[in-house]
C-alpha cells in the first residue's frame, strides 16, 4: 500500500525504536516495538479498515472495484518502470512504460487493463527493491504505525516512493484525500479473504506476516530480470 507519511515522523520513528531491542529472533531486534504496532494496526483495521471494506465490496459491483483497481494500477506502473530502469531491468522497464501509454489512451486514464492482454505484464517495483538491487542491505524488520510491515531500508525509501506517486500531485487536496482514502479501502476489499485464512490458520499471525514477507521482499529483489517471470508479477493483474 502506499500511505502518506511525511519524512520528520518517519525519521522520528526510526530514532524510536533504535532503543526497542528486545527480540529472541536476531532477524527481527526490534520484536517488542514491532509486535506493539503490529496489535494498534491490527485493532484499526478491525474498527476501521475492515468495515469499510465490507461495505465497499457489498455496495460497489465488482466492475467498479475492478475499474478503481486498474486506475490507481496504472499510476502505480509509473514508478515502477522507473524503478525498473534504475535496477536496469530495461527489458521490465520498457513494458511498463509501454503499459502507461496503452492502459491510459487505449484503457480510459487506465479504467481498463487493456496493457495484460496485450501480453505486457505487470510488474511491481519500489524504491526499496531499488536499492536492495544495489546491494544495501534490508536491515531489521520493522512494523510502522498504520503503514505495516517493511524493513530499515524499505521505510528510508518511503520518501522517494510518495514522491513519484503521481496521485500525490493531484488537486484539488480533498480530492487527493478522497483518493488515497479509496484507494486504501479498495486495496484492504482486495485482501479480505486472504486476510481471513490468515486469521483462521496462523498460530502467531505476527511471526507469520514477518516471514513471509521478508521472504517475499528477498524474492523480490533477486528475480531474474524478464518480463514474463510469474514471480514478478501483481497476481491480480490489476492494482495491489
Amino acid at each position: 500500500m502506499n500511505y502518506r507519511i511525511r519524512p520528520l515522523i518517519l525519521v522520528l520513528l526510526l530514532a524510536l525504536v533504535g532503543c526497542a531491542n528486545t527480540a529472541k529472533n536476531p532477524n527481527d531486534p526490534l520484536e517488542g516495538f514491532n509486535r506493539a504496532m503490529f496489535g494498534f494496526n491490527d485493532k484499526v483495521d478491525q474498527v476501521a479498515l475492515k468495515p469499510a471494506a465490507k461495505a465497499y465490496k457489498a455496495t460497489l459491483p465488482d466492475f467498479v472495484q475492478t475499474g478503481v483497481g486498474n486506475f490507481f494500477g496504472n499510476l502505480g506502473d509509473v514508478p515502477t518502470a522507473l524503478n525498473n530502469l534504475l535496477q536496469f531491468r530495461l527489458k521490465d522497464g520498457m513494458s511498463d512504460i509501454a503499459r502507461v501509454a496503452l492502459n491510459t489512451t487505449f484503457g480510459l486514464g487506465g479504467l481498463f487493463d487493456i496493457a495484460t492482454s496485450a501480453k505486457l505484464p505487470k510488474h511491481d517495483q519500489d524504491f526499496g527493491q531499488t536499492l536492495g538491487r544495489w546491494g544495501v542491505n534490508s536491515g531489521p524488520f520493522l512494523v510502522l504505525p498504520l503503514i505495516g510491515p517493511t524493513t530499515v531500508r524499505d521505510a528510508a525509501a518511503l520518501p522517494v516512493d510518495l514522491k513519484t506517486d503521481l496521485w500525490n500531485y493531484t488537486y484539488p487536496v480533498d480530492v487527493r484525500n478522497s483518493g488515497i482514502a479509496v484507494r486504501i479501502v479498495d486495496h484492504r476489499a482486495y485482501v479480505m479473504d486472504a486476510s481471513t485464512l490468515l486469521e483462521d490458520a496462523a498460530l502467531d499471525r505476527y511471526e507469520f506476516v514477518r516471514d513471509a514477507y521478508l521472504q517475499r521482499r528477498q524474492s523480490k529483489i533477486y528475480v531474474r530480470d524478464t518480463s514474463d517471470n510469474p514471480s514478478d508479477l501483481d497476481l491480480r493483474g490489476t492494482a495491489k
